[in-house]
């Protein structure tokens, strides 16, 4: 990056105010002096969540000189709530300022087209670096240190505390529960993810029994006192009579021992798995990518992976884990097990020879079935990533809100923690209907069978509320929503595609075993494109657009990789970076002929 553009950053606005300041307003001349870390997230993405841990190293190491500042950013109408960003800050422990922006005015104002997306701004108001995606943090570690020793030689390097002020702490037995377990002796068992324990409750589903871990983030196995986990989630009961824990941020899956309080480590690395790494072998060998809930199935544990969007299995008595679902690419797309598309699958279920999945992303309900030898995979209710809403009646045009759970019911339905929409909601089979079973919940993301009475998991009350299944469903008005982002105008006929990847300085291309770039493209419609969709190598492409086509959505995912230049190492250190965009275009005479989505760097339209 020896010859930056510079560009004036745009001032940072957003109707919803700003979080983690203590009530006070912030603006970009006040923090002149600062490197500013822009990073452009909203709370359903686990991508965005990925990089918020990404993060929190570089926030501490360089405190005095960078400020962070979370710009929130939604994509579901829950997301522009006040108090859901509230408590998403506080479920993940944001600890930097954040700013609201439900309209996305500051989103538009810097031209961001994914989410997560980071923008760096230099001490003097420029912005000098753009990344999208994830596996950036290496990168801007030594962009920092680069901006640092140039700017304190310029004098222009203001040194000191940041503007980042904690909320207080409110005194709850549970802090933003994820999922919830009944265990054989009538208690409960849920995971406190929060507060990064798992909290037994008696049978009323209020008093604590015991806590089992430390209450702080780590990767520690031993005693109920000792052990550490980091945002735990979903629980699934494994033959042994143990507890299979998915430990989400540790990218790793846990074994909970209720008799004797022991935590094991059962599978993962503590490394988040990347594109190329290993996707079957030795468990404690291969590493996860955000496992968010478990579910015993087909004599396999099954892992609903989220950060890559794919279901993944472990075998106890092999000590193995392997990818059994999904492509990584996200998205809705029905077929045979390994070409199967999911987007944040986040909850699973069993009845009978059905796999349930809450599949978030696409607001969608998803089966996986034994087909013969192999599993198919099939879709119940939701169409894609950009439809969504609280719609009852027939499934083919039902619609669901970002749900994180599914629950088997006795007679063969579904139910369905229908989260965004604060909703509990029921899919039956037997008549292809969906309706809705309770509103007023606040976040629900799971739910368990108790005494004929229904669980549920109320993560946004820090609670759980017993419900009675009701013999008649709730009655509520339909209403349906689209992802609201402006459109790109495109011109008809060719467009040019470019990803725009630069290498971080002190880097470049790892070419020593072939091309180190990826590129797949599709659409929604398919028929919107004619030409250059599938998979490549080039950043570039050309793409030819369907005659009398008017709209539609580009779905790009890129990857590159890079490695030290360092001709002296035989064996630099790599690193991966990755990002998908779904593109919302319009096709109209005029429009553009050239769509640039910056992975790293800075895109020179001028050349």
């Amino acid at each position: 990056m020896a010859s930056r553009a510079r560009v004036r950053a745009p001032e940072l606005i957003g109707r919803g105010g700003w979080l983690n300041t203590g009530g006070t307003d912030l603006t970009l001349t006040e923090l002149r002096g600062r490197i500013v870390i822009l990073d452009f997230w909203t709370f359903c993405c686990v991508n965005c969540l990925h990089v918020l841990d990404e993060l929190r190293e570089l926030e501490e190491k360089h405190r005095d000189t960078v400020v962070i500042v979370g710009v929130h950013s939604p994509k579901f109408v829950h997301e522009a709530e006040h108090q859901a960003v509230v408590d998403a800050v506080e479920r993940y422990e944001v600890h930097h300022p954040v700013l609201d922006d439900p309209e996305l005015a500051t989103w538009k104002q810097y031209a961001v087209r994914a989410w997560p997306t980071l923008v760096v701004i230099d001490p003097e108001g420029y912005v000098v670096a753009q990344h999208a995606g994830e596996g950036h943090a290496h990168a801007l570690e030594t962009f920092v240190a680069q901006l640092e020793a140039e700017h304190a030689a310029k004098g222009t390097l203001r040194r000191g505390d940041g503007p980042f002020v904690p909320p207080e702490p409110v005194p709850t037995e549970l802090r933003f529960p994820g999922k919830a377990l009944l265990l054989p002796g009538g208690t409960f068992l849920v995971s406190d993810t929060t507060r990064h324990q798992l909290v037994e409750l008696a049978a009323d589903g209020e008093t604590v029994v015991r806590r089992i871990g430390a209450g702080e983030r780590g990767l520690t196995d031993g005693t109920g006192e000792r052990a550490r986990f980091s945002e735990p989630q979903g629980l699934a009961p494994l033959p042994d009579g143990t507890v299979a824990v998915a430990d989400t941020v540790n990218h790793a899956l846990r074994r909970y021992d209720p008799a004797t309080g022991e935590v094991t480590t059962l599978a993962g690395t503590g490394r988040q798995w990347w594109q190329g790494s290993p996707t079957e072998g030795p468990a404690r060998e291969v590493d996860l990518s955000s496992p968010w809930d478990v579910a015993w199935f087909a004599g396999r544990l099954w892992i609903a992976m989220a950060g890559v969007h794919q279901l993944w299995t472990y075998d106890p008595e092999a000590g193995t884990v392997r990818a059994a679902a999904g492509t990584t690419n996200e998205g809705l797309v029905d077929g045979p097990a390994g070409e199967a598309w999911f987007a944040q699958p986040s909850g699973l279920a069993t009845t009978g020879d059905r796999l349930w999945i809450a599949d978030s992303e696409t607001s969608a309900v998803r089966y996986l079935q034994r087909d013969g030898e192999d599993f198919t995979v099939r879709t119940a209710v939701g169409t894609g990533l950009f439809d969504f809403g609280h719609r009852d009646g027939a499934a083919e045009q039902a619609l669901l809100q970002h749900p994180l759970g599914v629950t088997a019911l006795p007679d063969g339905s579904v139910a369905i923690s229908d989260t965004y929409n604060h909703a509990l909601r029921r899919y039956d089979p037997a008549t292809d209907e969906v309706t809705t079973l309770a509103t007023d919940l606040r976040e629900p993301s799971g739910a368990v069978l108790a005494d004929g009475d229904i669980v549920v998991v109320e993560s946004a009350r820090h609670r759980l509320t017993r419900l009675r299944l009701p013999e008649e469903a709730v009655r509520v008005e339909a209403v349906a929503h689209r992802t609201q982002r402006a459109a790109t105008g495109i011109a008809p006929g060719k467009l040019r595609l470019d990803v725009v990847f630069q290498a971080p300085e002190g880097q470049k291309l790892d070419t020593r075993y072939g091309p180190s770039t990826r590129l797949l493209v599709s659409s929604t419609p398919p028929e919107l494109l004619a030409g250059g969709d599938g998979a490549g190598t080039d950043l570039s492409r050309e793409l030819v657009l369907t005659e009398g086509m008017t709209e539609g959505v580009l779905h790009v995912s890129a990857m590159a990789a890079s490695c030290d230049d360092d001709p002296a190492n035989e064996y630099p250190a790599c690193h991966v970076h990755q990002q998908d965009w779904g593109v919302p275009v319009r096709i109209t005479e005029g429009g553009a002929d050239r769509l640039p989505l910056v992975l790293a760097g800075m895109d020179d339209t001028s050349g």
